[in-house]
């Protein structure tokens, strides 16, 4: 099967044929996902996305929201940028405070923290670029619990990441949150099918 790197109307499945597959293709998603994440220290998780995600994500809002045909045209612009187009790797990176008062404290000592992200192999560093849709680093400082990233790799670093058992490190090097983590061998296997 080709690398499905758009998501179109033509993808859409009707609400009631959605339904007939739901418990089933939830299952699947659940099972691609898992092999998707990435936690960095204790705050931080990037989950890279891909068409199946993002279809998912997709239909799922749909489903919960219920605004019909006038709703996918808005869904498709907000997800389907999120699909990696080959030559790079997408992700939703969340920051995850759950006490809800310490949250804006960390938020606010983490400016910038989406141009901070870097993915290291061999010799290899591929740096993140924040999806540009809307600005979430406020003047005072605080960041949003929610940033879109890409990572774009050149031909070398594609093959590279791609070898089986590469060592792959997800760095955040931001002054206020220094973490590093392995990514797990079959999350690198799962991410180098998103290279087309």
């Amino acid at each position: 099967m080709s690398l499905k790197t758009t998501i179109t109307r033509a993808d859409i499945l009707p609400m009631d044929e959605f339904v007939k597959v739901r418990k089933d293709k939830r299952a699947e998603i659940v099972g691609i996902k898992k092999h998707r994440r990435v936690g960095v220290g204790p705050f931080c998780t990037f989950y890279f996305e891909n068409y199946a995600t993002m279809w998912w994500q997709i239909h799922e809002m749909l489903f919960i929201e219920k605004g019909g045909e006038n709703q996918i045209a808005d869904e498709l612009h907000a997800y389907a940028p999120l699909i990696p187009k080959g030559t790079e790797l997408v992700c939703t990176f969340m920051i995850e405070v759950d006490d809800a008062v310490r949250r804006p404290a960390v938020l606010a000592q983490l400016t910038n923290i989406d141009q901070m992200v870097v993915l290291e192999f061999g010799p290899h560093k591929v740096r993140s670029v924040p999806e540009d849709d809307a600005e979430r680093n406020r003047e005072d400082g605080k960041t949003s619990s929610v940033h879109f990233l890409r990572f774009p790799f050149t031909p070398e670093q594609v093959a590279a990441f791609r070898a089986p058992g590469t060592r792959v490190l997800l760095a955040i090097e931001h002054p206020n949150y220094g973490h590093i983590a392995v990514m797990p061998e079959t999350t690198r296997e799962a991410l180098a099918q998103d290279f087309s």
